[in-house]
């Protein structure tokens, strides 16, 4: 086995030089992480194109994604395929945890990426919840104020409430707060994660019968 880092081995993991005629075969496996990493890249792409078009403000959100729909040619399809591609990342990494649950994937020696992959999973999360606020429309606006409200029931949630909205949903400094963890922080945490993801999945490759 080499000692390559895990940029090495991330990149031969979407590009190996070699594939075995039995590993493209549909098993129970689902190719279900690679789905799901699929489904980033198109939200990495479509996001990045939408973000020509979006004003991270108070007033200029909404006017923002009806010109995106009604005045660039294509826009409507590339908004809808970033919201349909957003909920089928999630689908696709619940279904993933779930498959590794049922076929006994976290157990030793593979725990340490059992927990990368539940990080990678709360963070989709997480993304998803604050790309939800950004067309500030009223169902946008008023989900994420209940939202807010939820989150400051439960342990140390008033202190993350604080951070995120510092004056009031919707309000500039909340939507600019969103906006930057949902184009920049979170994702890049995400990429981070898939990369160690992948790095552990090569590592251990072999260990267990259905690897």
């Amino acid at each position: 086995m080499n000692n390559d880092g895990p940029i090495k081995e991330f990149i031969r993991h979407l590009f190996p030089r070699v594939v075995l005629e039995r590993n493209l075969r549909l098993r129970y496996t689902f190719c279900l992480g690679g789905l799901a990493f699929t489904a980033l890249l198109v939200l990495l792409v479509t996001g990045g194109l939408l973000i020509f078009y979006y004003q991270p403000s108070s007033s200029g959100a909404f006017r923002s994604i009806l010109y995106l729909e009604s005045e660039v040619p294509g826009g409507w399809f590339v908004r809808n395929l970033h919201r349909l591609a957003s909920d089928a990342f999630l689908v696709l990494l619940f279904l993933h945890c779930l498959r590794v649950i049922l076929t006994g994937a976290y157990r030793r020696p593979r725990e340490l990426n059992w927990l990368i992959g539940m990080g990678l999973f709360f963070l989709a999360l997480f993304e998803a919840y604050t790309g939800y606020l950004l067309p500030m429309d009223q169902l946008a606006l008023w989900a994420t104020v209940t939202g807010m409200q939820l989150l400051a029931m439960v342990p140390g949630g008033e202190l993350l409430q604080r951070f995120l909205v510092p004056d009031a949903v919707g309000e500039p400094m909340s939507l600019l707060r969103f906006y930057v963890l949902h184009i920049l922080v979170i994702p890049l945490a995400m990429l981070v994660l898939c990369m160690l993801h992948f790095y552990r999945i090569r590592k251990d490759k072999g260990v267990l019968p259905y690897l």
